[in-house]
């Protein structure tokens, strides 16, 4: 495969991903909203709910508000990658999907343009919240902002080959709705994102083991850890290994078949 290739399809999906989502600006409101609701109405009514006790990666009592920061910006990766799932059922119904695997570059290499630039995009959406969330006192060191970037790539990739994953799943855009219901939530709401994991394990064991094998409990992790200078090796290890297998999984979701998909 030729670099010069490679590069030009790169860039041809990047500047089409980038294109789709100019034109919908209701997407980019929408992304940015929904973080921006729950940090200031959701966290009014559950500011108790931290700053009894420290715990890493934070060094002193913070707000509520701080603490659910780092989930709401895997939020935003989250419901982007799901986003990405519709966009491949779609594009396949339309038949443009057909067009790019059509290509003589390797079908997996086509398959990580695809997620490599959802991600890009999901990261402006996230580092605007970020600023937004300056506005109610979420102030993470501003190296964070920095050292918080690999770390939020490596998630916005997991979520992508996530939503690819999915979508060689999802036959029918009616089906679309059902599934990311089945997957958004449970994925959110059973992790760190909105509560710590030793508050889940007092409340119920189980809910604790279900948050514990989640893989986007760690992706959580990793990010909170990153905001504040902090390598979460754990959360590194287990959210690479996700994104490798969901990546695998998508891939060999796309092999040719003899039906002529």
């Amino acid at each position: 495969m030729k670099l010069s290739a490679a590069w030009h399809c790169f860039q041809g999906v990047l500047i089409r991903e980038f294109l789709r989502f100019i034109q919908q600006r209701s997407r980019f409101l929408s992304a940015l909203v929904r973080p921006l609701l729950w940090l200031v109405v959701f966290a009014a009514g559950f500011r108790a709910a931290l700053g009894i006790s420290i715990i890493q990666p934070y060094d002193t009592y913070i707000t509520y508000e701080t603490y659910i920061a780092p989930g709401l910006c895997c939020m935003i990766l989250l419901f982007n990658g799901m986003q990405s799932s519709l966009s491949m059922v779609y594009d396949r119904e339309m038949g443009s999907m057909r067009v790019l695997l059509m290509s003589p570059l390797p079908r997996p290499f086509l398959l990580l343009c695809k997620m490599v630039a959802t991600a890009l995009i999901s990261l402006t959406q996230v580092y605007a919240f970020l600023l937004a969330a300056l506005l109610v006192d979420v102030e993470p060191p501003m190296i964070g902002y920095v050292t918080a970037l690999p770390a939020l790539l490596l998630v916005a990739l997991l979520l992508s080959s996530l939503g690819l994953l999915l979508s060689t799943q999802i036959k029918q855009l009616e089906n679309f709705a059902g599934v990311m219901n089945f997957v958004i939530f449970p994925m959110f709401f059973l992790s760190s994102a909105l509560y710590p994991l030793w508050k889940m394990q007092e409340a119920n064991d189980w809910l604790y083991t279900l948050c514990a094998i989640n893989p986007f409990t760690y992706a959580v992790e990793l990010v909170r850890f990153a905001l504040y200078g902090q390598l979460n090796t754990t959360a590194l290890l287990i959210t690479l290994g996700a994104t490798a297998l969901f990546t695998s999984l998508a891939v060999l979701g796309f092999r040719p078949r003899k039906s002529g998909r």
